[in-house]
């Protein structure tokens, strides 16, 4: 970055819908980017309350906004206020950029698989035919589970504590992920063999984000100890939280000689996904845009 970003009469707005969104880091990061790249945009964290989503879409379209970044809890209320959606979004159910369209309204797509899959093809391996434990059902997972169908892993086995949740995700992805399998976490004895197969385990729970308001959350680790002691050396560990660096999981995985990743480079690459998209251009900073975040997240 070559100084302080300048506002001007001429600047037009990109931002992140959430809600709360007070603990994005995607303004550093985007912000940095748009620099780089001599864009005269601007990056704004907007919090918007559910009630008010539609209000605030039509409002931004006024005014021009040249896209937009989702977050929780609006990923599945923004696609049915979207004029189109791409193939992936319509399968996921799940919205995470939105881009003007010429004739009005918003196209909404998802970049959360291309910035989950991008880590691990750096990686200089074959995951096809492979096997993956995912840890969790949550909104994050479908996205996780989009991004290992592609990379055509052969297995995957879901695990996660709420039966009803686990059906209901189940019956909404089978459809396009028939390798996927189900697997409730208190069914150790089962959990247990799977890990042991895993070419890949993936936390996509919040367990052992750090937390300003519980400091003592950043210890916590979503397996046990004798739930860790069935990995293999060489499975890899992909956690996507990215606060502290590393987490527990993390460290506990390294410890056994298990190769890790963390969220920060998801995060990294959906939002050079996204600003792809929004500005039509390759040639986003995807190291200035990294360093940003480096900068500002603390380490375990």
């Amino acid at each position: 970055m070559t100084g302080p970003l300048s506002i001007r009469g001429t600047t037009a707005l990109v931002g992140l819908l959430g809600d709360p969104v007070r603990h994005s880091l995607s303004p550093l990061m985007q912000n940095a980017a748009l620099q780089a790249m001599g864009l005269d945009w601007a990056f704004l964290a907007l919090p918007t309350p559910a009630p008010q989503l539609a209000v605030v879409l039509e409002a931004l379209e006024a005014m021009q906004c040249r896209g937009l970044n989702v977050t929780i809890p609006h990923k599945q209320a923004v696609a049915a206020l979207c004029q189109e959606l791409s193939p992936l979004a319509k399968r996921l159910g799940a919205v995470n950029a939105l881009v003007p369209l010429p004739g009005g309204g918003w196209h909404g797509t998802n970049t959360d698989v291309e910035g989950f899959c991008a880590p691990l093809r750096r990686q200089g391996t074959n995951w096809s035919g492979k096997q993956a434990v995912v840890l969790g059902c949550g909104g994050s997972a479908r996205a996780v589970v989009a991004g290992l169908v592609e990379l055509g892993f052969a297995s995957i086995q879901l695990a996660g504590r709420r039966p009803a949740a686990l059906e209901a995700f189940l019956q909404d992805c089978q459809s396009w992920a028939p390798q996927l399998e189900a697997r409730p976490w208190d069914s150790s004895d089962g959990l247990a063999a799977a890990l042991g197969q895993a070419d890949l385990l993936v936390n996509t729970t919040p367990v052992g984000m750090a937390s300003a308001s519980d400091p003592a959350a950043a210890q916590a680790c979503p397996l046990s100890e004798p739930e860790l002691s069935c990995l293999r050396p060489e499975t890899w560990v992909y956690d996507i939280i990215y606060t502290p660096r590393p987490t527990q999981l993390l460290q506990r995985a390294a410890a056994r000689g298990c190769p890790g990743l963390d969220g920060l480079e998801m995060l990294v690459e959906q939002g050079a996904a996204a600003l792809r998209l929004w500005s039509g251009r390759s040639d986003v900073p995807v190291e200035v845009m990294r360093q940003a975040l480096i900068e500002a997240l603390p380490s375990a």
